[in-house]
């Protein structure tokens, strides 16, 4: 795990000349939130076109997401943000990726302009390949029957990718934010074609754990994080070192119906982790958040909660 990227991907942003190893690239053209299993179907398609024509495979996305640009304040929790997103990126076997703000400027590109001022005259593209569901250019005006005939004309190949489904329904970034919501881990890793997960901050709490004997990991998760309150089985990477553990993430209504935190229970582990950065795989959601009545209660589900965690990491769950 972990958000690095190897040495062989390169990153392209904005007017970054192209090297020349990158020259004529074929392009996968999305935000590529999440980088689940309809988006590996459009990278696939680009690489394949890009070793047909013996050429390097990119991904051309955007940051901030433009939902995020034209509306903050109802913009989708990022199941990627870039850091993440680059990495996945560079795990499906692309060459790299070009990064383009998307800003007031590159919101008024025209349709034909974004074909021939940038996929065209800055990146000099061999071919492209996007989702039977891509928009581009002002007032979205550019979709995959325009750029297929832009192609036409440009002297470029378009591949167009039909929805991949998954149990009847087409696989996206927001469904996979709905079944996260909703507690479907299962569902939600089944999309992505892996387990989901975040990478946060360690912050000081109340201590709370510590006292009842399960001393945890607070994590604050970002504003409109879209994961069901409840408890979840995790694997957890402080660096290189995996730990498994159990977690609760809600309001504590046993206690203060607080702040949502995401608390972290490492199986197994003593040390300061405060102010470290751990990244969190949701392996299973073992069941909602509960109020006890009383502190006797909490602590002997902790036991039984900690009990299937390990039971779920272990492969040996009934």
């Amino acid at each position: 795990m972990q958000n690095s990227l190897p040495d062989v991907f390169t990153v392209l942003r904005n007017a970054d000349a192209v090297p020349e190893r990158l020259a004529r690239p074929v392009l996968a053209i999305g935000n590529f939130d999440g980088v689940h299993r309809g988006h590996r179907a459009v990278i696939d398609a680009a690489r394949a076109m890009a070793q047909d024509e013996g050429v390097a495979a990119l991904a051309l996305t955007f940051e901030p997401h433009p939902r995020a640009f034209f509306s903050p304040k109802t913009a989708p929790f990022r199941l990627t943000p870039e850091p993440a997103k680059l990495a996945q990126l560079a795990e499906a076997g692309l060459d790299g990726a070009v990064v383009l703000d998307f800003d007031a400027a590159l919101a008024a590109v025209e349709a034909e302009a974004f074909v021939a001022d940038i996929l065209v005259g800055r990146y000099g593209v061999s071919g492209v390949a996007v989702g039977f569901d891509f928009h581009f250019g002002r007032a979205r005006a550019g979709s995959p029957a325009f750029l297929k005939e832009a192609g036409a004309r440009h002297g470029f190949q378009v591949a167009v990718v039909e929805p991949m489904r998954d149990e009847g329904d087409a696989i996206s970034s927001t469904g996979i934010r709905n079944a996260l919501a909703a507690g479907q881990v299962g569902h939600a890793a089944h999309m992505l074609g892996r387990p989901f997960s975040f990478t946060a901050r360690v912050i000081h709490g109340d201590k709370r754990g510590r006292e009842l004997g399960f001393p945890t990991a607070n994590l604050e998760l970002p504003e409109g994080a879209e994961l069901a309150f409840g408890v979840y089985a995790v694997r957890a990477w402080h660096g290189m070192r995996r730990l498994d553990g159990v977690a609760s993430y809600g309001r504590r209504p046993t206690f203060d119906n607080g702040r949502p935190l995401f608390e972290v229970y490492l199986f197994d582990f003593s040390g300061d982790l405060y102010g470290a950065a751990l990244e969190v795989e949701l392996a299973a959601y073992l069941r909602p958040e509960l109020k006890f009545d009383g502190i006797a209660p909490l602590i002997a589900q902790m036991h039984l909660d900690s009990a299937q965690a390990r039971a779920v990491l272990s492969g040996n769950a009934e």
